[in-house]
């Protein structure tokens, strides 16, 4: 709708004058036919289609053609039933012969390729083009992710921080000033009482600076961080890798060491990180030979995870484990790893798809 108003009469050219202004006439006259000007037209359809009560997308128009679409409103006072039939006509044929519509220039088309072109290249055609400086900036900022916002919070002053929270969704506006420290947070909320005084294009002056800020922050090869990517290998490894990898780290960088052990999970972990309630479900998707094996081949830590998963499931299954694990014998240390990387494979699995979440360990410090 809004590019058919747009096209219209040539509305790229909606700022042009016209010497066709329909006067207003005198009471008891008949209305003197007067030819309309494009822009009255396109002023014409819109009086037409907002007195039926329709929504149009005005907003998105640059400002000067919103400006030029008032100012035509304003100098028009009435116009004869044959003339508005014409521009009816004249619009309908106009919609009948669009057959396909593009919208927003390099913004629409970012907007219409997200998720099939590179971030890279999304993120460099966006600085190129200046998109932040076009449409609303909030829309933008709004649909980010929190851990993005909170680095802006942190680094921005009181009063940006208080525009930010005011303009943000309230769910995500609580979330971040959970994240931040106290103090700042008090002082944020305090200074959000004065917000009310701030000019709207205050407000979107600084969602521009904003969002080319966040615009300006380089798109980086991999989703997740060092010490994630690193943790994602050792969970597959064997376990003297691993501890040999960990104790290397140690030495040589005891923080990132520490950052990497909190990302990894193995099955020693699942004690730690699986609620007992989630048990059943987990080991409802796995082949009763493998968590044999599993449970069997259990030695120092692991023994905790055998014990937990024994315990929350029902004594009747729980009996039956222990008898196949009995006839099961002495199983290799390769082979109980083996099974025990299933296991977590499975557990992994279902966080990903969210039938499980997984404690966190901050959490359980948290209630100590």
């Amino acid at each position: 709708m809004s590019s058919s108003l747009a096209s219209l009469g040539g509305l790229p050219n909606l700022g042009e004058t016209g010497s066709a202004g329909l006067p207003a006439p005198s009471s008891g006259r008949p209305v003197k036919r007067v030819a309309l000007t494009r822009r009255q037209k396109v002023a014409v359809i819109v009086r037409l289609l907002v007195g039926e009560g329709a929504q149009l997308p005005l907003a998105d128009w640059p400002e000067d053609m919103q400006e030029a679409l008032t100012q035509a409103m304003g100098q028009l006072r009435r116009v004869d039933r044959e003339s508005l039939e014409e521009v009816v006509e004249e619009f309908s044929d106009e919609l009948q012969s669009i057959g396909l519509s593009f919208s927003g220039g390099i913004e629409g088309a970012l907007g219409l390729l997200d998720g099939h072109i590179s971030p890279a290249t999304s993120a460099r055609l966006r600085r190129e083009a200046g998109v932040a400086a076009k449409g609303d900036p909030w829309e933008r900022i709004g649909a980010l992710e929190t851990d993005k916002l909170q680095t802006v919070l942190e680094e921005e002053g009181i009063e940006v921080g208080a525009v930010l929270l005011s303009m943000l969704p309230v769910s995500k506006s609580a979330d971040l000033l959970g994240k931040i420290a106290g103090d700042k947070a008090r002082r944020i909320t305090h200074a959000m009482q004065r917000t009310s005084r701030v000019a709207p294009e205050t407000i979107r002056r600084i969602g521009l600076t904003l969002a080319a800020q966040l615009d300006s922050v380089p798109v980086t090869a991999f989703d997740e961080g060092p010490a994630e990517r690193v943790a994602a290998v050792l969970n597959f490894s064997p376990a003297a890798t691993r501890d040999d990898m960990l104790a290397g780290l140690q030495e040589q960088d005891a923080a990132f060491a520490e950052l990497v052990k909190k990302a990894i999970f193995t099955f020693a972990n699942i004690p730690e990180r699986v609620a007992p309630r989630d048990v059943p479900k987990v080991i409802r998707s796995i082949d009763q030979a493998v968590l044999v094996t599993a449970l069997a081949g259990c030695k120092g830590d692991a023994e905790k995870t055998r014990d937990f998963i024994l315990d929350n499931m029902s004594k009747r299954m729980a009996e039956n484990l222990r008898d196949e694990m009995a006839e099961a014998g002495k199983i290799k240390d390769k082979v109980a790893e083996e099974a025990m990387t299933e296991v977590v494979t499975e557990v992994r699995r279902l966080e990903s798809a969210g039938d499980i979440l997984f404690v966190s360990p901050d959490d359980e410090e948290e209630e100590e």
